[in-house]
């Protein structure tokens, strides 16, 4: 009787096991192709305003930003719904959804504060707001590489979490290179080339 209830109580932890295992896959398989659109639109977006910002010498062009999200979410909804994920939600999935979360809370109060910065500050020049938008960037690339790696944490991956590294240290490096300039869009141009590389190997690795 209880040699039954070692047993029954092993292949509940077995099945647990290898449901969180199918889960894990099902959700990096998910992830890849989510990093691969999401790196497609961080690389297109940061190439277009540094080209237009640099053509006519305006800072304007960095509300195109907002199309991002306004053409991103959509299409990730889009590729969602046609998404099978292997077994229900779970702490994995939760654990994510929090930590990306929380990534997003901490960049828009960080953009929130460098916009209002040169609103509510009568002594701040252009020069301080400029410095103080690049650094905005390279604030919220270094918190994406820290979301990242997380992420490869959770996931028990390991080029997601090289991918984060590279991203989040990688994009300060190219912060200090550039400057506070219109080349600072080179962190975010960097951040989507890295991204969408991880989702292809992702992709490969969960086929």
């Amino acid at each position: 009787m209880e040699q039954n209830k070692e047993m029954t109580a092993s292949e509940s932890l077995a099945l647990i096991a290898e449901t969180m295992n199918n889960s894990r896959k099902g959700i990096l398989r998910s992830s890849a192709r989510h990093f691969m659109l999401w790196g497609a639109l961080l690389t297109f977006f940061s190439l277009l305003v540094y080209v237009l910002w640099k053509t006519t010498d305006n800072a304007v062009w960095n509300n195109l930003w907002f199309a991002m999200p306004l053409l991103g979410f959509p299409l990730a909804r889009l590729m969602r719904s046609k998404e099978k994920i292997e077994g229900p939600e779970n702490f994995i999935s939760h654990s994510l959804s929090g930590i990306w979360g929380s990534f997003c809370i901490f960049a828009c109060g960080v953009a929130l504060f460098s916009v209002l910065f040169g609103v509510v500050n009568p002594n701040a020049n252009a020069l301080t707001s400029i410095v103080v938008g690049a650094s905005m960037s390279a604030q919220i690339v270094l918190l994406f590489g820290l979301a990242e790696t997380i992420t490869g944490v959770v996931l028990k991956n390991w080029v997601i979490k090289i991918a984060g590294i590279l991203t989040g240290i990688g994009g300060v490096i190219v912060y200090y290179v550039t400057g506070a300039n219109k080349e600072q869009m080179f962190l975010f141009t960097f951040a989507g080339i890295v991204l969408f590389v991880t989702g292809l190997i992702v992709k490969k690795q969960n086929r």
